[in-house]
């Protein structure tokens, strides 16, 4: 009997029918995908890597994934979880950028925002001005990060801005950061960035490089050197990410490289907002074999009639074995 017997006839129906629900109710999202990535997805009972990232961002609203989308608290949560992790220093923080401390800005050091990507001003020896980064750091905390791919986890984070110091990385040297791809408490696999140098490096669970490139720097002349220094802290960062990630069903943490030490960056919930592709299929495919669908938070919750009748018939299809691959 295949794994596709095992699901009763209402089963089935009740799927079909929430995936025309959750396409007409996401249309925008919807569209986006295809656009993006080239096929016609099923945010109801997702399969494939990026359809599981749309499903996540559509219906697992984890109370958990807004804490560790917030800068801010996802330091003090890693903290818990890891004491032993370095974490960089937060100097200041506040919702009003023109009461950042001026001589912290005479300094070397990030300014951020809690609530969103992208959002980092580096600033050295006076610059930028402190008049150009009070007027950036303002329209941050004006801008509500997330609503265009549907990354609901940053909305109700409170925007605000913090003073954080900077780490001399190790780029050129070694690489500036180390990502690990976490599911369930096991590894998919790790992505290693060089930002200065322009390069990066897929790794295996055991700290062995793997074929492929990433979306940053996909040409194959962009493969990050391997020396002893990256395999050492790679094989760190394979060790501590399960303890920070813990029984998530899939998160990205992130790690900073400096000559000392690794500190902890941040911890991602949609990676590339659910976009990112590798030229290697083998990394999606891990990542689909270990990703446990009735390990998340929407299938671990009750809930009530449609939603309760859709529900059962996800769990009774990751039981299946359909739902991961």
């Amino acid at each position: 009997m295949t794994a596709k017997a095992d699901l009763s006839r209402t089963d089935r129906i009740v799927l079909s029918a929430a995936r025309i629900w959750l396409t007409l109710l996401h249309p925008v999202l919807v569209v986006r995908f295809v656009i993006k990535l080239g096929y016609l997805p099923n945010p109801a009972a997702p399969a494939r890597y990026h359809e599981l990232l749309l499903w996540r961002k559509i219906l697992d609203r984890n109370p958990l994934f807004v804490t560790l989308t917030d800068k801010l608290a996802a330091k003090v949560y890693i903290r818990d979880a890891c004491p032993e992790i370095a974490i960089p220093e937060t100097l200041w923080s506040g919702r009003n950028a023109a009461n950042i401390p001026a001589g912290l800005l005479t300094g070397t050091v990030v300014v951020k925002a809690s609530h969103g990507c992208a959002m980092n001003l580096f600033v050295s020896r006076g610059e930028p001005d402190r008049t150009a980064i009070i007027r950036k750091a303002s329209r941050w905390l004006r801008k509500r990060y997330g609503r265009r791919n549907g990354e609901w986890a940053y909305w109700p984070v409170v925007p605000t801005i913090f003073v954080e110091e900077r780490l001399a990385l190790c780029g050129g040297t070694i690489a500036t950061d180390i990502k690990v791809h976490v599911c369930s408490g096991v590894i998919s696999h790790v992505w290693v960035e060089d930002k200065h140098a322009e390069r990066s490096l897929l790794f295996d669970r055991h700290a062995t490089p793997l074929p492929g490139r990433d979306p940053d720097y996909p040409r194959e002349n962009q493969a990050l050197p391997v020396n002893a220094r990256l395999i050492d802290y790679v094989g760190q960062a394979i060790s501590i990410a399960p303890d920070i990630a813990g029984d998530l069903d899939y998160v990205r943490i992130d790690f900073l490289v400096t000559d000392d030490r690794l500190y902890a960056g941040e911890i991602t919930v949609y990676s590339a907002a659910g976009y990112g592709t590798w030229t290697n299929p083998a990394i999606a495919a891990e990542i689909e074999r270990l990703w446990r669908l009735d390990q998340s938070a929407f299938l671990r919750r009750p809930h009530t009639g449609l939603m309760r009748l859709y529900a059962d018939a996800l769990r009774a299809r990751c039981r299946s074995g359909i739902a991961n691959g």
